[in-house]
């Protein structure tokens, strides 16, 4: 009897392995289910071996866990693909030709469901993954209306055929369901929560995407690049309803020039991309900083260098968005880590951009924009997204010198002023200059900025919120939830957890954090301690030890519990 469930998919790219999870995600949502899913898959179209995880709750959960309580393997090698995550009561679903040659085959608790004859005989053997998903709807003994009314909807203008079959497909695996659940004396301890039908199930791209559509984003330069292209389908599914310009670049250096063209006249833009696009656009970025302009950045994290591992997730590209672009030039970076704030953050981005004229990074990761789970709908009644340009006037400097740093910014034909932009360096009215001593005057200017950065600095969250902690674990970015989880599985008192949504500019009273701590432990998806080394140049913050993971997969709440406790395998520790 559990009340947190582990559903383990795992198959060949072309299964249908997605459209199992989006159908099982929502048939247990509409159940008023909590759930959560994740993937990992591999850089191809077909073939290979992906595993999608679906935890299902009577609670709200944001994590992955390594447990699996029910595996279903839709091809020979699923099996092997997750056996380090296997145990003695994971219960195992598939056709006896997927159970695979194993010296432990006899340990292993499988049933044998003919999922591929089933679906045949009732007319096409593409319908064997909806046999599976009819199958855990009857282990779960959900009402069968649920989904063959969902079904119905899915498929809705499909030929009659399509939605018989698919409809007989569900009822045959939610009586073998049932069926097994009653031989193998199965009982969720499931109770639906009510709240679940006002929440909302989105992804990370859908959750970074409607940030910015409450920011006010209509324009978006982009060329597609795994993991970022989601927010890019995102926008652009939506680009009419809300009125955005999506621009599918010839490539990334065209992307970012575009995302400036449209801040230039008055858009509020992104340029999205991930580490390997990033690259091509670090002179865009000097651009952005030479013409103080506006400006969201988005990178969606990947192992690299190169072309790395392009289907998986890695926190090693912070350093590249601190330090990327020649000269010297203000910025911030965010780093949600959640998809709640992952909304929250991508608004911030667009009006801090809009109020510093300066270029804001929103860092996220595969496992971010790959990850889903339902949230309470944000509420958008408040918003501002005031822009934040002037009309011109005669006379109008683009770039005169205060004392903040700040200058008047004007668009194209809104006033009477004529507006001047240009990359070489400039006098206030944007004309090229050589004057030295001016030169060090601008300097000046645009670094004077960084202080109205560091005003707006996000304060990092203490989890649980109290002083009395002896260990404190420092993260940032999407390993918040991970983080979270293994503390409250814990149940120390002397462990809490500090994670950083915003990593540039840092808060000015981090110390005040560490300084409380006997020991310093920060953790992180790259393999030198990128945030880590932020810390002590920045803040003078020594880290007694550091959890680094960097072999292409995000951390789980076993793994951090188990390093917690003094157990650590897997992954580096220094």
């Amino acid at each position: 009897m559990k009340n947190d469930v582990s559903i383990v998919l795992t198959g060949q790219a072309g299964m249908g392995v997605q459209t199992v999870e989006q159908l099982l995600m929502q048939m247990f949502r509409l159940a008023g289910f909590h759930v959560f899913a994740t993937k990992e898959y591999m850089s191809r179209v077909r073939g290979g071996m992906n595993s999608t995880s679906i935890r299902v709750s009577a609670a709200p959960v944001r994590a992955c866990v390594d447990r699996i309580d029910i595996l279903v393997p839709l091809n020979k090698g699923g099996i092997s693909h997750v056996q380090n995550r296997l145990s003695k009561d994971t219960l195992i679903i598939a056709e006896k030709e997927n159970f695979e040659d194993r010296s432990d085959i006899g340990q292993l608790d499988l049933v044998d469901v003919p999922f591929t004859k089933i679906a045949t005989d009732l007319g096409n053997k593409i319908y064997s993954s909806v046999v599976a998903v009819g199958l855990l709807a009857g282990l779960f003994e959900l009402e069968l209306s649920i989904l063959t009314d969902f079904i119905s909807k899915r498929f809705a203008g499909k030929d009659a055929t399509i939605i018989s079959g698919n409809l007989a497909a569900v009822q045959a695996g939610y009586d073998i369901g049932k069926k097994l659940a009653s031989e193998k004396g199965l009982k969720f301890q499931l109770q639906a929560d009510p709240a679940v039908k006002d929440r909302m199930l989105v992804g990370g791209a859908e959750a970074i995407g409607l940030g910015a559509i409450a920011g006010g984003c209509n324009f978006i330069g982009a060329y597609p690049m795994s993991p970022s292209t989601g927010l890019l389908q995102f926008l652009a599914k939506h680009a009419d309803q809300f009125g955005i310009v999506v621009e599918q670049a010839e490539d990334e250096i065209a992307g970012i020039n575009m995302a400036l063209g449209a801040w230039y006249a008055g858009a509020r833009a992104v340029a999205s991309t991930s580490g390997g696009g990033f690259a091509l656009m670090t002179e865009g970025l000097s651009l952005c900083g030479m013409i103080e302009s506006p400006l969201v950045m988005h990178i969606a994290q990947r192992p690299g260098p190169a072309t790395g591992l392009p289907t998986r997730t890695e926190q090693a590209d912070l350093k590249l968005a601190l330090y990327a672009g020649h000269g010297e030039f203000p910025r911030a970076i965010l780093a949600p880590g959640s998809l709640e704030e992952g909304f929250d953050l991508m608004r911030r981005a667009f009006d801090l951009a809009d109020k510093t004229q300066s270029p804001i990074f929103v860092l996220t990761d595969q496992y971010f924009i790959d990850t889903y789970y339902t949230i309470d709908r944000p509420d958008v009644s408040k918003l501002s997204t005031g822009h934040q340009f002037v009309k011109t006037y005669k006379g109008y400097k683009r770039f005169a010198l205060t004392k903040t740093g700040l200058s008047p910014r004007g668009i194209p034909g809104f006033g009477d002023g004529l507006v001047v932009v240009d990359s070489d360096e400039h006098d206030e009215e944007g004309h090229i200059t050589e004057d030295l001593d001016l030169r060090v005057k601008m300097v000046d200017k645009r670094l004077a900025k960084m202080k109205l950065l560091e005003r707006a600095t996000i304060k990092p969250t203490l989890w649980p919120p109290r002083v009395d902690y002896k260990t404190l674990v420092i993260c940032w970015g999407s390993t918040r939830t991970v983080v979270e989880e293994a503390l409250t599985r814990l149940g120390r008192k002397d462990i809490a957890m500090l994670h950083f949504a915003q990593v540039w500019p840092l808060h000015p009273k981090v110390a005040e954090y560490t300084n409380r701590a006997k020991k310093v432990i920060c953790l992180e998806g790259n393999a030198t301690g990128q945030f880590a080394k932020i810390l002590r140049l920045q803040k003078d913050i020594a880290i007694d030890k550091q959890i680094l993971k960097y072999n292409g997969l995000q951390f789980s709440v076993e793994e951090v519990m188990e390093y917690l406790a003094g157990n650590a395998h897997g992954f580096a520790s220094r």
